[in-house]
């Protein structure tokens, strides 16, 4: 895993907000960024994880690094001077959605020379959201990683993650720039495909990797492949869950994803099989994260 170990400053209004004056919520701060929020649910289901990140040189720095370890998590930090912590408030709705805005501070200071060739060897997979190959130097810091780790046998998947940043310079570019990376897997919504690839959204990404996964949250997820010259297409239903923060549930459901598709290769069986198993093991996964309480973050 590469990319965002952030704090996330959680707005939770008890009722709408009114211009000019306050109204009662709650205000968190939690553990954030979705690299690092795969990264540990990878280490809670049981693989093993590792988390390849900047943070600044300063208490939430700490607090974040720590708290990561405590979930199993592999951290490889670069501590990064004169920069802070990379921040990110949201802003949530009362039906669970949620709106950001992003101070990404040392996160983006992630230099492709501090990657390291061991942190590579042996792994399964590299699992990069698209906020990993955006912004200077982190964007050349992950097209490296995907690099090193396709040379050492890796899967690389790639999660779409947020329209704006992605295709802040264009559709073009931004295609350009996931070709670049030729990832085994994508995950997106149907609105982040739609926004990378237009008409066809959901087929089209098979034009850009053989396994695709559209996650449409309690709708359930579209599951799309090219297998031997032929293209499979499946839905995988999921159970309502009531979620008043629905924060963190796509990565989640990533790191589900993944654990579960590698079990089932390993067990042999087709592809259909493992991926519709690899379906409903992100869908369980993603359903704890919207069931679990996220903890507050110690900063002292």
């Amino acid at each position: 895993m590469l990319g965002d170990l952030m704090l996330d400053v959680v707005l939770a209004p008890a009722r709408p907000l009114e211009q000019g004056s306050d109204v009662p919520g709650r205000v968190s701060l939690v553990q954030g960024g979705s690299a690092a929020n795969t990264a540990r649910w990878l280490a809670r289901l049981g693989a093993r994880s590792s988390l390849i990140c900047a943070v600044g040189r300063d208490a939430a720095g700490r607090a974040l690094v720590d708290a990561v370890r405590e979930d199993g998590v592999v951290p490889r930090v670069t501590r990064v001077a004169g920069a802070r912590t990379g921040r990110i408030g949201v802003l949530v709705a009362s039906d669970g959605e949620r709106s950001f805005v992003a101070d990404r501070g040392a996160a983006d200071a992630l230099e492709p020379g501090e990657l390291r060739a061991s942190w590579f060897a042996g792994a399964d997979a590299l699992h990069l959201p698209a906020y990993s190959l955006l912004g200077e130097p982190l964007g050349l810091a992950g097209r490296r990683a995907a690099t090193m780790a396709r040379e050492s046998g890796a899967v690389i998947s790639v999660d779409l993650a947020s329209i704006v940043p992605l295709l802040a310079n264009g559709r073009h570019a931004a295609r350009t720039l996931i070709d670049s990376i030729a990832p085994d897997v994508v995950f997106a919504t149907a609105a982040e495909a739609e926004a990378l690839l237009g008409r066809n959204a959901i087929e089209g990404l098979l034009d850009v990797a053989p396994h695709a996964v559209i996650k449409r949250g309690a709708k359930g997820a579209t599951v799309v492949a090219r297998v031997d010259g032929e293209r499979l297409r499946f839905e995988v239903a999921t159970q309502h869950v009531i979620a008043t923060d629905s924060t963190g549930a796509g990565d989640a459901f990533d790191a589900g994803f993944l654990v579960g598709w590698f079990a089932a290769r390993e067990a042999g069986r087709s592809t259909a099989a493992s991926l519709q198993r690899a379906a409903l093991a992100g869908h369980r996964a993603a359903a704890r994260q919207l069931t679990t309480p996220r903890p507050e973050l110690p900063l002292a």
